[in-house]
């Protein structure tokens, strides 16, 4: 019943955002602002599957200005969890293929986020160059996943590099977020628990090249790793 109650209602709320929010949207179309507006909505949901989010930042983590957050990815409860923590005026970068999934392709295309081809790997690297101009020229953060591929409970993966060096080549720092585990999330259970996304302070890229890409990134792979076994065991702590 409960698992029953929750398809429905993420359901309707998928519609309701659909219809509204591309109606928003369309009043000035691919415009930054809108993926925090919708992100926070998202965020909303996550009462809704049982979950008790705790949204919180580290000193220095606020108004930090033009950046690039990474996050760890793990599963679709991405959508009701890390979102919560999209700061204005920032826009996302995932796979061109999600434009194609029914009702939330058509919002993530229009709120403005950045589409690319993995699989087509010279357009990924001219979408680094992209990324780099949008930042420079229109004052946006951008959101991406570094490990590529949601982990789905196998912790942290190896990190891939596009987005460091978005961030060195428009030198901004990169802003770590790290979401705990929601791998044990059941749907037909009534209380999944707390889930604590953290934003970690900037790390600076002032001063570095191309050719400090892997140190940068191995740097905050240390530092989110080391954050999630933390979080972790304060949420399951919490939870028990």
């Amino acid at each position: 019943m409960i698992l029953l109650f929750r398809l429905i209602a993420v359901a309707i709320f998928a519609v309701v955002m659909f219809v509204f929010g591309c109606g928003y949207c369309l009043l000035s179309p691919r415009n930054p602002t809108h993926v925090y507006t919708c992100g926070r909505q998202f965020s909303k949901m996550a009462r809704i599957l049982g979950i008790k989010l705790e949204v919180r930042y580290a000193d220095g983590a606020e108004g930090v200005g033009s950046s690039v957050y990474i996050a760890n990815h793990q599963n679709n409860y991405d959508l009701f969890t890390v979102s919560g923590a999209i700061m204005p005026r920032t826009v996302t970068v995932g796979k061109k293929s999600l434009v194609w999934m029914p009702l939330f392709g058509q919002l993530y295309w229009i709120t403005g986020n950045i589409l690319i081809d993995r699989a087509n790997r010279s357009k990924a690297v001219g979408t680094i160059g992209q990324i780099v101009e949008k930042i420079k020229q229109r004052n946006v953060s951008v959101w991406m996943f570094p490990e590529g591929t949601r982990s789905r409970g196998r912790g942290l993966l190896p990190f891939k590099t596009g987005a460091f060096h978005a961030a060195i080549g428009a030198n901004v720092p990169v802003v770590p977020i790290v979401c705990s585990s929601t791998d044990d999330i059941k749907l037909n259970r009534w209380n999944n628990g707390v889930v604590i996304v953290e934003v970690m302070p900037p790390v600076s890229t002032d001063g570095l090249t191309k050719e400090d890409v892997r140190t940068l990134s191995d740097t905050c792979r240390e530092q989110m790793k080391a954050k999630l076994e933390e979080l972790n065991a304060e949420a399951k702590q919490r939870s028990a």
